[in-house]
């Protein structure tokens, strides 16, 4: 199965290992390369990740990584990674900004 990441997801990535590097420019980088290795694991088992309470009817599923939330979309041969966000943020809010 392919892992795809959107624009979205791969500048929310540089964006954490930014904020990171401003304290510890090593640990950023390992960091970033945990979260996303934790992105191509959902390949493994895409479904195995809850689908975000409420918004069951976007198929968006979500996998906790440390503060992080990884947050997915399921086809038959892709998974998409559209956001991943610090669990602090108002995910809700970016990630459904219609309601």
């Amino acid at each position: 199965m392919i892992v795809e990441l959107t624009a979205a997801a791969a500048a929310d990535l540089e964006a954490i290992g930014d904020y990171i590097a401003r304290d510890n420019p090593a640990r950023a980088a390992s960091f970033i390369r945990e979260l996303y290795r934790a992105c191509t694991d959902i390949a493994d088992m895409p479904d195995a990740w809850p689908v975000v309470p409420r918004y069951e009817r976007y198929g968006i599923r979500r996998r906790v990584h440390g503060r992080y939330l990884i947050f997915s979309r399921v086809a038959s041969d892709r998974v998409t990674i559209l956001h991943i966000l610090n669990g602090t943020m108002n995910v809700e809010a970016i990630l459904f900004p219609n309601g």
